[in-house]
């Protein structure tokens, strides 16, 4: 066989796998071996919001953290026909030890992502209710719907049937997940190496009308752009003198800011309508304003049209979920999701 048509071979392998994982996830997974699954994940989520209004945003971002990262058995990421690739199989949670590494530590994750005990208390209620059934993995996926919904976003059928890696991947959290600094081209590159679309990115990009992002990660736009020594000039003067007053030079690089500076706790479209007023608090989020052609007509379009962008936004989360998942007869169901056993 050519080299070429080794390649081709490869892709058609790869997407058999990722066809074959989407096909085994359903609705109503746990509906005989578990019933309460999802109630119990809902009423444990509700309660952790109640004590930190952060924690919607966070779980949200647990699940795609886990998603991006895509890997081999062997815990490397390798585009071959010889390995069942991992994408969301709960890696992200697995804790570091003397001899294994895991993705916690990863530039775009450590001291950042948040929500990890939260997981646990599901994990524990779960175990108790049905032992050895609930993934990991079909936990963060089930957090994430019940996430947008306890914050007034949309709902929709989480398709379950995940189950967990005994891998993790630290270079690949550290090369696979989107940088804050990237641009759209560089954005839609990201998601369509995943199987997602450029309008997958758009929508998903919403995530952002809740949540906060430190100091650090934005930084850089309010005093010496891209090493220009000025300021972005794509943010809105008032908005910058704010930033540049909570965020200063030699300040603390861990202060928190929120993504949506009008509803930052609430699930709405906001985010978007920011956008359109140069209060894109990420470059990663303004550049869908300001680049001309599809990125922002998809912001015009989802600022005017709430339904539109939810409607759309639980289909993206749904591809989303859909990345590489492990599915029997592979991977395992982790009885305590920080560890690979």
């Amino acid at each position: 066989m050519t080299s070429v048509g080794f390649v081709l071979m490869s892709y058609v392998f790869f997407f058999f796998f990722l066809s074959v994982g989407r096909c085994q996830l359903q609705t109503g997974f746990y509906a005989s071996s578990c019933p309460n699954a999802e109630s119990i994940v809902k009423s444990e989520v509700s309660k952790a919001t109640q004590q930190d209004s952060r924690l919607p945003a966070s779980l949200i971002r647990l699940h795609f953290h886990d998603c991006f990262v895509q890997v081999s058995a062997t815990g490397q990421f390798v585009e071959s026909v010889f390995f069942v690739p991992q994408g969301c199989d709960a890696s992200v949670l697995l804790d570091d030890t003397s001899s294994f590494t895991g993705e916690k530590t990863a530039g775009p994750n450590n001291n950042s992502l948040r929500g990890f005990e939260v997981i646990d208390t599901i994990k524990t209620s779960l175990e108790s209710s049905c032992k050895g059934v609930v993934s990991c993995a079909d936990i963060l996926a089930i957090a994430a719907r019940d996430s947008s919904v306890i914050t007034g976003g949309p709902s929709w059928d989480v398709r379950l049937g995940r189950r967990d890696s005994t891998t993790a991947s630290l270079s690949g959290a550290n090369s696979q997940i989107p940088s804050p600094a990237f641009t759209v081209n560089q954005l839609i590159s990201a998601f369509t190496a995943k199987g997602l679309s450029a309008e997958d990115m758009f929508t998903l990009s919403g995530a952002h009308t809740i949540g906060q992002a430190k100091c650090s990660s934005f930084s850089g736009r309010l005093f010496n752009n891209s090493g220009s020594g000025q300021p972005d000039p794509s943010i809105r003067q008032g908005f910058l003198k704010s930033l540049q007053s909570a965020c200063p030079q030699g300040g603390d690089a861990t202060a928190l800011q929120p993504l949506d500076v009008a509803t930052a706790t609430t699930f709405d479209n906001q985010y978007y309508s920011n956008l359109l007023l140069g209060r894109g608090l990420l470059n990663s989020d303004q550049v869908l304003s300001t680049t001309v052609g599809t990125a922002r007509n998809f912001v015009k379009a989802y600022s005017s049209d709430q339904s539109k962008f939810f409607s759309n936004f639980a289909g993206s989360m749904i591809n989303m979920g859909n990345i590489s998942p492990l599915t029997t007869p592979n991977g395992i169901i982790r009885s305590n999701c920080r560890v690979p056993s």
